[in-house]
Parts: C-alpha cells; sequence; structure tokens
C-alpha cells in the first residue's frame, strides 16, 4: 500500500527549495513534483510564486542552461534542443533566448566533430546504407537538415 505523506506549506517550500536549488527546474517540473507531493492547488500556487519570488525558479535561466548542457555534453542540435524544451512547456521567446546563446562556431565545430566520428565508427560497405546510418543518427540528434545532407554528401560518396 502506497503512504500518503502530507506536508504543511512551510515544509513543502523548504521541499521545493532544495529540489530547485539542488538543479535548475522549470515550471513543469516544480509543479508535478508539488502534485506528487500531494498538494492542494491553491497551496501549489502560493508555493511556486514564493519559489519565483526568491529566484529558485527561473524559465530563462533553465532554458539556458537545459540548452549549453544538451549542447556540450549530448551533443544535441538546436533542434532537438528546442523539441525537448516545448515538451517542457518552455515559452518560446525563452526557447530563442536559449538557442541564441549556442555559439555558430562551436556548433559547427561540434556538428564537425560528431559527423566525422560517427562516420568512421560505421561499418557498413555499402556507401548507400552507410550515408543513411550517418544521416539517421544526426537528424534523430536534432541537427539541421541542410547540415546533415551536405555532411554526408562531403564525407561519404
Amino acid at each position: 500500500m502506497k503512504s500518503t505523506q502530507s506536508f504543511s506549506v512551510e515544509e513543502a517550500k523548504k521541499k521545493l527549495e532544495y529540489y530547485c536549488a539542488y538543479q535548475e527546474r522549470c515550471h513543469q517540473e516544480v509543479k508535478q513534483k508539488l502534485k506528487n507531493m500531494n498538494m492542494i492547488p491553491e497551496a501549489s500556487d502560493v508555493i511556486i510564486v514564493h519559489l519565483l519570488e526568491h529566484k529558485f525558479l527561473n524559465e530563462t535561466r533553465f532554458a539556458k542552461s537545459f540548452a549549453s548542457g544538451k549542447f556540450r555534453i549530448k551533443k544535441w542540435g538546436k533542434r532537438r534542443i528546442a523539441l525537448e524544451l516545448k515538451r517542457k512547456e518552455i515559452t518560446k521567446y525563452n526557447i530563442d533566448q536559449a538557442l541564441n546563446d549556442i555559439d555558430e562556431e562551436e556548433y559547427l565545430e561540434v556538428f564537425n566533430a560528431l559527423a566525422e566520428k560517427k562516420e568512421a565508427s560505421l561499418k557498413e560497405t555499402d556507401n548507400y546504407k552507410k550515408k543513411k546510418k550517418l544521416i539517421d543518427y544526426l537528424l534523430y540528434r536534432g541537427w539541421e537538415n541542410y547540415l546533415v545532407y551536405d555532411k554526408a554528401n562531403e564525407l561519404i560518396f
């Protein structure tokens, strides 16, 4: 049987302050956490306002941090980052701000290095199948179509 622990508003505030201080969070994640804590909507609203006022919760900061991390660590392209931010209900303005923070020169360097590394690791002998695998991989990672197809044609004849 699942135990339903109840929290006072002050206890929930403290828990959510720690939750947001540990890692950048979006509004959707905080709302889900409050729902899992069985908080009533009125209490949830009070807590979210408190987190916003005390700068524990900031959607712009979250979007920039998310985009930067996914680009540098997971090597995602802008299309994938934008899609994942939309899934987290981040506004278009904040998504655009986050994507604009990615340096264009670094973006192309990472893309080229990723494409060349993947192409070198493909063991396929048929050039058409090899090209398809490379294209599928790069598109899944969220890189722009024109970049992917140009690079695939450059690497595989």
